[in-house]
């Protein structure tokens, strides 16, 4: 089924949209070192990025860069074993965790003031791709802070290293979704590429079967993007601000 009309008029409008995951969760499929058909290109893969979590050094008195209050979720299957938005293997086991706007890299204190639990991560991926909720933790980083049979909870956040500036610079895009079909998602894709000539949108399938549409505007301004997410407009899924390195 095609989306409605209206969507030939969406103005100006990034892998992959982290689905709610059940404890019940199927075993991870095979490691697979070449990336899925349809998956985007890892946008990053800097070396920050690959620094083991232990060898990095944070003083006990170490200032948060950054500190926000929101809902946590957590991923595993069947994104586990896939390539993450920076280059690497995910591993659910790991304790690392996916963001959609801190630089990759990042080394970020996760707490539940239910319980007092706390984990450091390392930021290696984007998401969650649902509304209402600004972080997704590997089973591994829930598990120590007691979020795995939840699913979700809320949860204080303290960036203490960033590998490039929060606030500066950056490459930004808007990613739209999920969209239950393929066709409804290239239906929109083709009408932003008609009417935004200077933008680069990409099309593709998350592991968990849905579909996204990635739209990255003229020197992946975050000014540009923003504005795209502004006035973006979806019948299925919502608009999120990315960015990608």
């Amino acid at each position: 089924m095609k989306l409605p009309a209206l969507l030939a008029f969406v103005f100006l409008l990034a892998g992959c949209g982290h689905k709610p995951v059940t404890v019940t969760a199927p075993p991870a499929p095979p490691i697979q070192q070449k990336v899925p058909a349809g998956t985007p290109p890892a946008e990053s893969n800097k070396n920050a990025s690959e620094i083991p979590l232990e060898s990095v050094e944070i003083a006990p008195d170490a200032k948060p860069l950054l500190v926000e209050t929101g809902i946590a979720s957590w991923y595993g299957a069947p994104y586990h074993n896939r390539r993450g938005s920076n280059g690497e293997i995910y591993d659910m086991h790991a304790m690392t965790a996916a963001h959609r706007t801190l630089p990759l890299g990042s080394i970020v204190r996760v707490t539940n003031p239910e319980n007092g639990k706390s984990a450091i991560v390392r930021i290696t991926d984007r998401g969650p791709f649902i509304e209402g909720r600004i972080l997704d933790l590997s089973r591994a980083a829930a598990d120590q802070i007691g979020v795995v049979q939840k699913g979700t909870a809320m949860v204080r956040i303290e960036v203490l290293k960033t590998p490039e500036p929060i606030e500066a610079g950056g490459k930004w895009a808007v990613q739209i979704g999920g969209f239950g079909h393929e066709e409804n998602a290239r239906d929109l894709a083709g009408h932003l590429s008609r009417r935004y000539h200077t933008a680069r949108v990409l099309t593709f399938s998350s592991p968990a079967g849905d579909w996204w549409v990635r739209v990255r505007v003229k020197d992946d301004v975050r000014a540009r993007a923003e504005e795209v997410m502004h006035q973006a407009k979806t019948s299925e899924g919502a608009v999120f601000l990315v960015r990608l390195d």
